[in-house]
């Protein structure tokens, strides 16, 4: 996926796990979902390793290109 629509999704969607669901993780997805992604600081945290192009699939793999 390219970082850019990464990123967006990940800011606007990312508070209801989202991006958690797109990547396979749907165990921290439903956390995510329930709890306002951690109450705010687990989506602040995934937004910057989104931003930094570290945010990794289920497998390991990065999420996004570029």
């Amino acid at each position: 996926m390219d970082r850019v629509v990464a990123i967006l999704i990940t800011f606007f969607f990312g508070v209801l796990g989202v991006h958690r669901f797109i990547t396979g993780k749907i165990g921290t997805g439903i956390l995510w979902l329930i709890t306002g992604g951690c109450f705010g600081i687990g989506w602040l945290v995934d937004f910057i390793i989104v931003c930094t192009g570290n945010f990794k699939n289920k497998d390991g793999t990065k999420w996004t290109t570029n």
